[in-house]
């Protein structure tokens, strides 16, 4: 028997394409919620055509679906309607009249052109909570700015402390690997409509959110951020070192490279003591982490010497043995077939009736009693329009063909 869903009784509209509101989406859908995607017909949400890579279909055919799109649209529901048509905004009122939560990313101002706008929608359904996902926010100077992941790295300073330093080989700015200041706004727009929830208990009404990928990328920058606020100095790249602990980086092995986390003066003594340098523990220039960072260079470049002696498998067993942080630098396959990662269950795979399979991560939330639920696999096109029409609006298939014949869906 399943375990109840925590969000079961929510009911979620999304309006949204590409990475940041859809991964609000699914979060909100791994969770139990309902999950509407309403997508352009004939064209959907931009990451269906972001390939390669693409699918392979049952029979090993290569399709035109982006593995992209995957990423973030499980536990959804695909329905093609268009927005531009009078016909289409209705349907999506009627939709928002029957839903708890909206997630849009249009520009600022994009849907008040259809009536679907938060103070049209929410004189409909007082309930309604309405996120949108934009790149500077609904006010200020930049508000009208379309923004990308790529941009706000920038913007936000993120890419000044990413990457090695200019006098460093390969030295310049870098984006991060992946577009995180989309993801992470997208955890955060799924806890802000959760605490909207939570707020309409009481209130009986839902709220707009303003949710802004320059915001979230600012808040991003953390201790970073922290350092140039409250000194005034301004933090600069530095590869994979950290700036306020020491040693905390990639060292070379015998056969590559490993990962060196420590995190106190404590776990410093137990890497000396296994790397047979006791002495290092109770020097002045390293006893404590203040001092290994005002003496980072010779540290370092000391340590490197003794991890060039063993390989990376070897000094994991050693130093995990002593409780000292340490690992491998894996490349993504490497990851999935970690053991750890294995025995967490991450990789995941949901029936499709095209692709036969489609793999994904799983969720990362772990609850006791309402665990999330992987249901659906990301969806075809419209695959859905027709039994959503039906079971939530009451049009009966001659309706839903004339629709079809206007191009409306």
């Amino acid at each position: 028997m399943s375990s109840p869903s925590a969000l079961g009784h929510l009911r979620v509209l999304d309006l949204s394409r590409v990475l940041a509101g859809p991964w609000c989406g699914q979060i909100l859908g791994d969770l139990g919620a309902q999950v509407i995607k309403v997508e352009r017909p004939g064209e959907g949400d931009d990451t269906r055509h972001w390939g390669p890579p693409f699918l392979r279909d049952s029979e090993g055919r290569v399709t035109e679906q982006a593995s992209y799109y995957t990423c973030a649209n499980r536990n959804k529901q695909s329905v093609t309607i268009d927005i531009a048509h009078p016909e289409g905004q209705a349907l999506v009122r009627e939709l928002a009249a029957r839903s708890d939560v909206l997630i849009e990313n249009f520009k600022v101002g994009g849907l008040a052109r259809y009536g679907l706008d938060y103070d049209s929608l929410s004189k409909i359904n007082p309930r309604l909570i309405y996120c949108s996902i934009t790149g500077f926010g609904q006010t200020g100077p930049y508000a009208p700015r379309a923004g990308y992941d790529l941009l706000i790295q920038a913007s936000s300073g993120m890419m000044s402390i990413t990457g090695h330093p200019d006098a460093a080989p390969g030295g310049g700015p870098m984006r991060v690997g992946v577009a995180v200041t989309d993801l992470f706004t997208g955890v955060y727009a799924a806890t802000a409509i959760l605490a909207a929830v939570e707020a309409r208990h009481s209130s009986g009404r839902g709220q707009h959110i303003d949710m802004a990928l320059l915001d979230v990328g600012m808040a991003m920058l953390a201790n970073q951020a922290s350092a140039w606020l409250n000194t005034g100095s301004v933090p600069q790249r530095q590869g994979n070192s950290h700036p306020s602990i020491v040693p905390y980086q990639d060292f070379p092995t015998r056969d590559g490279s490993m990962l060196l986390a420590v995190g106190n003066d404590g776990q410093f003594a137990r890497f000396c003591a296994a790397a047979g340098v006791p002495q290092w523990s109770a020097d002045p220039r390293y006893a404590t982490n203040t001092q290994r960072v005002a003496h980072r260079e010779e540290l370092v470049a000391n340590i490197a010497e003794i991890t060039r002696t063993r390989s990376t498998a070897e000094w994991v067993a050693l130093l995990e043995d002593r409780a000292v942080p340490c690992g491998p630098i894996n490349d993504i396959a490497q990851a999935f077939a970690d053991p750890q990662v294995r025995a967490r269950g991450l990789q995941a795979e949901l029936p499709h009736p095209r692709f036969g399979r489609v793999a994904g991560v799983a969720s990362p939330l772990r609850l006791s009693e309402t665990p999330p639920q992987l249901r659906r696999a990301p969806p075809d096109l419209g695959q859905d329009t027709e039994e959503v029409l039906s079971s939530l609006l009451g049009c009966d298939a001659a309706r839903i063909a004339e629709l079809r014949s206007k191009g409306v869906v």
